[in-house]
C-alpha cells in the first residue's frame, strides 16, 4: 500500500484565526487533487463484498424450479419437465457437496440466502391440497385371510420423478444444515403442512415424509414439543373420523411416534401418559385398525417397557373396544392381548388375568374358526401357561370360564378344526391341573344340571299355562313343590 503517512500541522500565523485541524482539512492538504492516501494501519470500514457467482447461479436454479407442473399431459412441457428434473438434480448435488464439506471451512452452498430459496422451493412443489379419498376405496373390513389385503390400492402420483428429486433435496438439506439454521428458516406453518401430507395416498411419498419428519424432530429441539402435539391431533382426528377417512399415513405417523415414546425419560410426564390413554387407546376402535395395528402396538408396548402399572388401563382399554362383529379386529385384538401378558410381571399379570382370560374364553366359542383357533392358540404360549400356573389362585379363577368354553366346542361347534384345537387344549390343561380341571368340569355338570330343571320347570308351568288359556274343562295348575 506504501509507506506511512505522517500528517503535519502547519504552523498558526500569530494574531489570525486558528486553522481546522480536521484530518479531512490535513488530506486536502497533502493531496489537492483529492486522490488520498491512508495508513496501512487504519481501520476502513469496507462495503460488503458482492456475492459469489456460484451461490447467485445456485439460487436461480433453486427459484427456476419453484414452477410446478400438473403432469396431465405426457406431452405437454415435455422439455421443460425435463429441464426441471435436470435442475433439481444439480441442486441436490450442490446440497449434497455441502453436506460431505461439513465439517471444513463453509463456503455459500448453504448460507441464509440459499436455505430461503430452498425453503421457498420446497413449500411450492410439496404443499398442495390434498383430494379426499374416494369412499369406494375404503371397503369395509371383513373376516376371512382375504381381508388384510383389501386396503385402498395405492395411488402413485404422476408428478413423482420431480417430487422424489425434491424429497432427496429436502433430506439433504436437513442433514447438512446445523440446527441454528434449520430453526430460523422452517417455521411451525412449515412442520404443520408437512405433516399434513401423510394424507397422500401415494407410499413412496409417505415413506420420504417419515424420514424428512423424524430428521426435523431430531434436529429442531424447541419445536419437539409442537410436533408431538400436532401428531397427536392428526391422529386424534383419524380416530373420530375414521368412518369416512382412509388410514394413510397413519401407519408412518405411528412410527414416528414409536420412535420418540423409545426416547422418553422415566418417569414419564403427564403429557406422555395423556398421549397413550386419550390417542393411542382410541385407534383401536377404527375398522382400519388392520392396516396399523403392527406400528400401534409397538407404540403400546413401549409405554408398558417404561411403565408396567399402565398395564391396567391399557387393557380396560383395548377391551372396552373390542368388536362385536369385525372377526378380524377380533383375532388382532387377541394377538395384542398375548403381547401385553409377553410384557407383563408376574404381580400385574395377577390382577389382569381375569378380564383378559374372560374374553379370550368367550372368543374360543366363536362362531368364526379363526377366532377361536386364535384364541384357544393362547395356552400355546409358554409364558401365559407359565405365569396362569405360578400365580397364588390366578388359576382357580381363570380356569372355569375354559372349561366352559372347552365343553361346549366339544359338544356343539361345527368346525371341526377348533373340535381337534379344542381337545389338545383340554388335554394340556387336565396335565397341568388335573384336580382343578375336573372340579370345575363337575361345578359345570351340576350347574348345567340346575339349569335344565328350571328349564323343564318353566316349561311346564307355560304348557299348563297355555292349556287354562285353550278353554273352561282345563285341569287347574298345580303348585309345584
Amino acid at each position: 500500500m506504501g509507506a506511512e503517512v505522517e500528517a503535519v500541522p502547519a504552523p498558526r500565523p500569530p494574531g489570525g484565526k486558528r486553522r481546522s485541524t480536521t484530518l479531512l482539512h490535513l488530506l486536502n492538504l497533502e493531496k489537492p487533487d483529492g486522490v488520498f492516501v491512508f495508513a496501512a494501519n487504519a481501520a476502513v470500514k469496507l462495503p460488503p463484498p458482492s456475492p459469489e457467482p456460484e451461490a447467485e447461479s445456485l439460487i436461480d436454479k433453486i427459484d427456476s424450479c419453484c414452477r410446478v407442473f400438473t403432469f396431465a399431459d405426457a406431452e405437454h412441457c415435455a422439455d421443460q419437465r425435463e429441464l426441471k428434473r435436470a435442475r433439481l438434480a444439480e441442486i441436490l448435488a450442490a446440497v449434497r457437496s455441502s453436506a460431505k464439506n461439513q465439517n471444513q471451512p463453509p463456503g455459500l452452498a448453504l448460507d441464509h440466502r440459499v436455505m430461503a430459496a430452498l425453503v421457498r422451493m420446497l413449500a411450492a412443489n410439496l404443499f398442495r391440497a390434498m383430494p379426499p379419498p374416494p369412499s369406494s376405496a375404503c371397503p369395509l373390513a371383513e373376516a376371512g385371510a382375504e381381508a388384510a389385503e383389501e386396503l385402498p390400492a395405492a395411488s402413485l402420483l404422476p408428478s413423482w420423478p420431480h417430487l422424489s428429486a425434491v424429497y432427496d433435496i429436502l433430506l439433504t438439506a436437513i442433514a447438512a444444515a446445523d440446527p441454528k439454521s434449520l430453526r430460523a428458516h422452517v417455521d411451525r406453518r412449515f412442520l404443520a403442512s408437512l405433516l399434513a401430507l401423510f394424507a397422500s395416498e401415494d407410499p413412496r411419498e409417505r415413506d420420504r415424509l417419515k424420514a424428512a419428519y423424524h430428521a426435523l424432530y431430531s434436529k429442531l429441539t424447541p419445536e419437539r414439543a409442537f410436533m408431538r402435539r400436532s401428531m397427536a391431533s392428526a391422529l386424534l382426528r383419524f380416530a373420530t373420523d375414521a368412518p369416512s377417512a382412509c388410514s394413510g399415513g397413519v401407519g408412518e405417523v405411528l412410527e414416528i411416534c414409536g420412535s420418540i415414546i423409545n426416547g422418553f425419560a422415566v418417569p414419564l410426564k403427564d403429557e406422555h401418559r395423556g398421549f397413550l390413554l386419550r390417542v393411542l387407546l382410541p385407534l383401536h376402535r377404527t375398522r382400519w385398525l388392520h392396516a396399523y395395528h403392527r406400528q400401534l402396538v409397538y407404540c403400546v408396548l413401549q409405554f408398558l417397557h417404561k411403565d408396567p402399572g399402565l398395564a391396567g388401563a391399557v387393557v380396560q382399554g383395548v377391551l372396552r373396544r373390542w368388536p362385536v362383529t369385525n372377526c378380524q379386529k377380533e383375532v388382532l385384538l387377541i394377538d395384542e392381548l398375548e403381547e401385553i401378558v409377553d410384557a407383563l410381571g408376574q404381580h400385574h399379570f395377577d390382577a389382569l388375568a381375569l378380564p383378559i382370560c374372560n374374553r379370550i374364553a368367550r372368543c374360543a366359542t366363536s362362531c368364526s374358526s379363526q377366532v377361536a383357533e386364535r384364541a384357544l392358540y393362547v395356552w400355546n404360549n409358554e409364558r401365559f401357561l407359565e405365569m396362569a400356573s405360578a400365580g397364588e389362585g390366578t388359576m382357580e379363577r381363570i380356569l372355569p370360564a375354559f372349561v366352559a368354553s372347552i365343553e361346549a366346542n366339544l359338544e356343539q361347534h361345527w368346525s371341526k378344526c377348533v373340535q381337534q384345537v379344542t381337545a389338545s387344549v383340554k388335554t394340556l390343561l387336565q396335565q397341568v391341573a388335573p384336580d382343578l380341571y375336573d372340579r370345575c368340569a363337575a361345578d359345570l355338570a351340576a350347574k348345567r344340571a340346575e339349569a335344565d330343571a328350571e328349564a323343564a320347570i318353566r316349561e311346564a308351568r307355560w304348557r299348563r299355562l297355555e292349556a287354562a288359556a285353550a278353554g273352561p274343562n282345563a285341569e287347574p295348575e298345580h303348585k309345584c313343590s
